[in-house]
């Protein structure tokens, strides 16, 4: 039976590393992941060498070892994640319950069956089925998990994965073992269905929550869109009528101009052909870029900031076909020159002004935004952006810019100094 539980034991070390490298993003290449999993893994055998072997006797022994090696595997996942936060801590310790869960099959079957390789083998066959059906199944609602921002006082998230992990150990493993008190199988097979549908529910109302927010913002940015669209056919048709007017009155200004070369009054000439120059420059359509969508969002974000006198300086080069989603890319560009608009509108209108840097192409991404800001900004401790400060239903915008630069694998930096806020996205492709 010892050796039983050593094998079961070591089998749970590896498919909780495998747990963790396929649904938390790595922060280091392949070759040093496997170099630290190897090294985690051997150390948690190690301990279970000591308290099943060596100090089989001492249950204070078995208690606190045990102890370190959760601590062990959730600082090994920590260690391992790209980012260090509350999604990851609520990963690894639901891993841990996983793990649980596929552990208990092997004292299940050598009480029933008294095989030690049927316990073993059913042992390894349950870790695959779990870790494949939940790869399957759950991956992507994972995945959209680790790239929403779950904001602030969202620990308690955890306290799932850790009462559940706690009635586990109680029940089957410590103090008294399955082995020994038989009678609780029936017990821990139910609390393996609870925790199952529980994480189920709880993953698909997260994932519900998070794909409402995504058709909300999808919603705003077609609502610009379509506005944008409606405003530069407006602004089509009144160019067009008031060029109409210019090409009919253009023969009156050529007879004026032959009547004035005859009089040899080459100033006046100067002011109607100045004339016509403003005429033309105030029916010019602006454009921004030559993508139909991203310029659209451009215009209505201009006509915006043209309401509240703010200077918009612009440094935009973004090529017709873009290798990002577009509408998403739009939507980035609105959120963050909605964010500089709304910070400098109320200022003295000196200081009313954004520069905007936007650079496209095949290879890489740069958004560079810089305006006036008076007021204190609170950054957030996990992610380094600015948070809200108008309450609950703001703030998003910002988490929709997280959730594309995480979604391209880029990087974003902001700070503030001199009451001068500056963000930089980058993205290599």
């Amino acid at each position: 039976m010892i050796y039983v539980k050593s094998i079961s034991y070591i089998l749970s070390h590896i498919f909780f590393l495998v747990f963790t490298c396929l649904f938390i993003p790595q922060r280091y290449s392949r070759g040093k992941t496997f170099s630290i999993c190897l090294f985690s893994c051997l150390l948690m055998t190690l301990m279970d060498y000591f308290k099943l072997h060596l100090y089989s006797d001492s249950p204070v022994f078995y208690f606190f070892t045990t102890i370190a090696q959760i601590a062990i595997t959730q600082l090994t996942a920590l260690f391992l994640s790209e980012k260090r936060t509350v999604k990851t801590l609520f990963l690894g310790l639901s891993a841990s319950n996983y793990i649980l869960v596929g552990t208990i099959f092997a004292p299940i079957l050598y009480i029933f069956t008294g095989s030690v390789s049927l316990a073993l083998v059913g042992n390894l066959l349950a870790h695959l089925v779990i870790l494949t059906v939940l790869y399957c199944r759950t991956g992507d609602v994972v995945s959209r998990f680790c790239q929403r921002d779950l904001g602030k006082n969202k620990w308690e998230l955890c306290l799932i994965p850790v009462f559940f992990y706690c009635s586990f150990s109680s029940i089957a493993f410590f103090p008294y073992t399955l082995y020994e008190h038989p009678e609780n199988i029936l017990i821990s097979i139910f609390l393996m269905i609870t925790m199952l549908v529980s994480y189920v529910v709880v993953l698909r109302y997260m994932d519900s929550e998070t794909k409402q927010v995504e058709e909300y913002w999808k919603n705003v940015m077609f609502e610009s869109y379509i506005k944008g669209l409606e405003s530069q056919s407006y602004l089509v048709e009144q160019s067009e009528r008031n060029l109409k007017i210019l090409r009919h009155d253009m023969r009156h200004y050529s007879m004026t101009i032959d009547s004035l070369l005859n009089q040899k009054e080459y100033d006046e000439i100067r002011n109607i052909t100045g004339h016509i120059k403003e005429v033309v420059d105030e029916n010019r359509l602006s454009r921004y870029c030559e993508n139909l969508v991203v310029n659209t969002i451009l215009t209505t974000m201009a006509e915006q900031a043209q309401s509240f006198q703010i200077a918009l300086h612009s440094d935009i080069m973004i090529p017709r076909e873009i290798p990002v989603n577009e509408y998403e890319f739009a939507m980035v560009l609105a959120n963050l020159l909605e964010n500089a608009i709304h910070s400098v509108k109320n200022l003295d209108p000196a200081k009313r002004s954004i520069n905007v840097k936007v650079h496209c192409n095949a290879e890489h991404l740069l958004i560079d935004m810089e305006n006036e800001c008076t007021q204190k900004i609170l950054f957030d401790s996990t992610t380094g952006l600015p948070k809200s400060r108008r309450g609950k239903g703001h703030g998003l915008g910002m988490q929709s810019v997280q959730a594309f630069c995480d979604k391209l694998g880029g990087t974003i930096d902001c700070y503030c100094e001199d009451n001068r806020f500056r963000i930089i996205m980058f993205v290599k492709f």
